[in-house]
């Protein structure tokens, strides 16, 4: 569900493979392991200035890297999944029933955060009603017993909210995370 953090683990992996080779022909050209360059020789073969296209090849492929480097920082930003408006049609005659899936998990959410442990929470209903998903982000204090929120969660929320919403399955992805020290006291 959490989409920029496939693209982040490509992207970082991919640079590392890039700097690691990068290193190595380094390395392996300065200890002549590889004679395809003369360690003695200077970097650039005179002073004069490249030809005009050399400019323009460095100009596009800093664009393009910029736009990239762009594309990502906004991959950043898509940290949940998407929600949309679930439609209740039971009798197209007499109307139909919209709800924001945000709006749904609005009260399940509330209950989560009044178990014992549990800091703050946040809920994201994705996905339509023939195929929902529910992720779930739970801060516990230090303290917190992990077991028995679960317990709460999947013999009391999660029971209701499936009923609230009349749906027989609902897959559930839950992350828990931890408060720090200075952020239970002060929060």
């Amino acid at each position: 569900m959490n989409r920029p953090a496939a693209l982040n683990r490509f992207l970082l992996a991919v640079i590392g493979l890039l700097l690691l080779a990068a290193g190595g022909f380094g390395l392996a050209t300065h200890f002549r392991v590889l004679r395809l360059v003369d360690p003695e020789a200077p970097l650039v073969p005179g002073t004069e200035e490249p030809p005009t296209w050399v400019f323009y090849v460095i100009a596009a492929v800093a664009v393009v890297v910029g736009l990239l480097a762009l594309r990502w920082l906004l991959a950043q930003l898509a940290h949940r999944p998407r929600t949309g408006v679930w439609r209740f049609e039971t009798d197209p005659a007499y109307g139909r029933t919209e709800l924001r899936a945000d709006d749904a998990v609005a009260p399940f959410v509330e209950e989560l955060r009044g178990y014992p442990g549990v800091h703050k929470a946040s809920a994201s209903l994705a996905g339509t009603r023939e195929t929902p998903a529910l992720a779930l982000i739970v801060t516990c204090e230090q303290d917190g017993d992990l077991a028995e929120i679960r317990r709460h969660l999947t013999e009391e929320g999660l029971p209701r909210l499936k009923e609230a919403l009349e749906l027989d399955e609902l897959p559930v992805e839950i992350e828990f995370r931890f408060t720090s020290r200075a952020a239970a006291r002060v929060g």
